[in-house]
């Protein structure tokens, strides 16, 4: 019986190590995992980098966007998103939407080798060179109807690639600078894009008008005054974005106001009238006294003979005068 116990106690021994070689196995201890675990966590670790590298490739940029300003009758340029060496080009299409008018598209498939456009009736909106070198978009010569948003998609193998522009074009105004009769100084900036703005040296009393055109353009007109001041030159400065421009005007003498109020120049104008009824009265009495001074008697003798040297005598008129003596 003794026996049976002690076999007993063998077996229960042995299959209690036998456990734990078998936990050791399959459930590793002191940190360390089974070598075909690590294998595994190994591979998936460089599959998840690489899938890392390719999907930040592959990330699309942020659509960019410029105000762009050419004066008309230039030449503007519109370039697309550059095209890196490793990617491989699909297609550019140009997008250009003008005002009232329908929207442009100009494509190139570089596959069939081939450009296509659809509704563009412009002919002066084309290609600046080969599509497949330069995308580049041409506008030549600038109108003021080509205000509008142009759009260039790019299309490579990286993906794709966007740039718009927000073309405004520039008129420069037309300047002029002339005097009223009412002596008013005009300076005229006319069909101007956008408006001009004007100013005076010296300044003056002006007053500036807008009047609103077509197409976006305005007539800018400013009207001066120069009283209380002896003015004899003025200048009209015009700024725009296309160039500033200066004329100036010499002032005719109404133009020129005297450095006085009204009333001291009536003043003046009254002591000037006084004084001339003064000298009139003077020279009016000397007349006269002239006059007193001379015979009041007809001289028939001093008509048939000369006058004798040194003898006083009164002007010819004065001889002519007839008295007749009543006795």
């Amino acid at each position: 019986m003794s026996a049976l116990r002690v076999l007993i106690s063998i077996n229960v021994i042995v299959s209690e190590c036998i456990n734990a070689e078998t936990r050791t196995l399959v459930t590793p201890s002191n940190g360390l995992r089974p070598k075909m675990s690590q294998d595994n966590d190994s591979a998936a670790s460089t599959n998840s980098s690489l899938m890392d590298r390719q999907q930040r490739s592959f990330i699309l940029p942020v659509e960019a966007n410029t105000s762009l300003s050419k004066p008309v009758d230039t030449k503007a340029v519109l370039s697309c998103p550059p095209i890196t060496q490793k990617a491989v080009l699909v297609t550019i299409r140009w997008e250009i939407i003008l005002r009232d008018k329908p929207s442009c598209t100009r494509a190139y498939r570089r596959d069939a080798n081939e450009t296509r456009a659809i509704n563009c009736s412009d002919e002066t909106i084309s290609w600046d060179s080969r599509p497949d070198r330069n995308p580049a978009l041409q506008i030549d010569p600038v109108a003021i109807t080509h205000d509008g948003y142009y759009r260039c998609e790019v299309v490579t193998s990286h993906g794709h690639f966007y740039h718009g522009y927000h073309l405004t074009v520039l008129v420069p105004p037309e300047v002029t600078l002339f005097q009223l009769e009412n002596e008013t100084i005009v300076c005229r900036a006319a069909a101007g894009k956008p408006a001009a703005q004007i100013s005076w040296t010296p300044g003056g009393d002006c007053h500036t008008v807008e009047e609103p055109l077509g197409s976006d353009t305005v007539t800018v007109q400013s009207s001066c005054r120069w009283e209380d001041h002896r003015v004899s030159k003025v200048s009209c400065s015009v700024s725009h974005l296309t160039g500033n421009r200066s004329l100036s005007i010499e002032l005719s003498q109404g133009v020129i106001v005297l450095g006085f109020p009204p009333s001291t120049l009536l003043i003046v104008l009254y002591v000037k009238f006084s004084l001339f009824l003064v000298i009139l009265v003077i020279v009016g009495f000397i007349y006269f006294q002239r006059i007193k001074d001379c015979s009041p008697f007809f001289d028939v003798q001093a008509l048939l003979t000369p006058e004798s040297p040194g003898k006083d005598a009164c002007s010819p008129g004065q001889n002519l005068l007839i008295h007749y003596t009543a006795y």
